[in-house]
C-alpha cells in the first residue's frame, strides 16, 4: 500500500498532494475511532459472555 501511495504521489501537484494529505489524515482519525469502537464492543460482549457463563 505504502509504494502505490508513494507511486500515486509523484504524479500530483502540490495542490492535489495537499489535498491527499488532508484526505489520509481524516481516513486515519477514522479508522482509529472505529478500531476504538469495535474494542469496546468486542469487550462488553466478551464480558457479557464471561459473566453468563461464571453465573450459570
Amino acid at each position: 500500500m505504502a509504494s502505490h501511495h508513494e507511486e500515486l504521489e509523484k504524479s500530483f501537484t502540490d495542490e492535489q498532494k495537499e489535498t491527499f494529505e488532508k484526505f489520509h489524515d481524516c481516513w486515519s482519525e477514522y479508522m482509529s475511532l472505529a478500531e476504538a469502537t469495535i474494542f469496546k464492543y468486542a469487550f462488553k460482549l466478551g464480558m457479557q459472555m464471561a459473566i453468563a457463563v461464571l453465573t450459570k
